[in-house]
């Protein structure tokens, strides 16, 4: 007879192995976030790195034109366009650190 038996007979849910179940993915949950899994991923380090080199290179080029323009209307040579350089790599590299610390 037990050749004609297909298995055993289904018993339903069994509490013990939704508790189970329920528990491991509580613990992988709380492995996850404490570890930071899923947190960073390829496309945020990406645009982060984007955000920086447009930050910098903005900065760059801003100061160095407002320079070059100012420049041109008030006649001196390459004062402000050094100085507006300056001040525009200043204001990069203070937005830059400003983003690192924000990602943490």
């Amino acid at each position: 007879m037990a050749e004609n038996e297909s298995g055993p007979d289904p018993l339903g849910d069994d509490p013990r192995l939704t508790s189970l179940d329920a528990r491991l993915k509580q613990a992988q949950a709380a492995e996850a976030h404490r570890t930071g899994a899923g947190k960073t991923d390829a496309t945020e380090s990406y645009n982060l790195g984007n955000r920086v080199l447009a930050e910098l290179l903005g900065g760059m080029i801003g100061g160095a034109l407002i320079g070059w323009v100012l420049d041109r209307l008030f006649g001196t040579s390459p004062a402000l366009l050094l100085l507006l350089l300056f001040l525009g790599i200043g204001v990069a590299f203070r937005n830059i650190i400003r983003l690192s610390k924000r990602s943490k």
